[in-house]
């Protein structure tokens, strides 16, 4: 497969995320999509790890080293996602909404 279209597919995963972000007020869909932006920068670079491993002119560790990094970045996402959802959860209890406009009334 081409790399342009590995491209294509992490920039829409990007700004899919990025405008639901921007756009939704509901914590967990927020959560969700910065984890979408995540997955999305993970497929870039898995595909050019992928793409610079079928060069033979490199150095073979450069596809296993960008591999790596990606697992960490998965995680480290993990243990955002635990952390996250553990402070929504308080929040709801405590608030009983996950309405993010609701928390800016909050802290003044």
């Amino acid at each position: 497969m081409d790399i342009k279209l590995y491209i294509i597919l992490a920039i829409t995963l990007f700004t899919i995320g990025m405008i639901g972000v921007l756009v939704r007020r509901n914590a967990i869909i927020i959560f969700m999509c910065v984890e979408l932006m995540l997955n999305a920068v993970n497929l870039l670079l898995v595909a050019f790890s992928k793409m610079h491993a079928l060069n033979p002119s490199l150095s073979p560790t450069v596809a296993s080293d960008a591999q790596i990094f990606v697992f960490f970045i998965m995680v480290v996402a993990a243990a955002e996602v635990s952390v996250g959802l553990a402070i929504i959860v308080m929040m709801y209890r405590n608030v009983h909404t996950v309405d993010v406009n609701f928390l800016n009334r909050l802290k003044h």
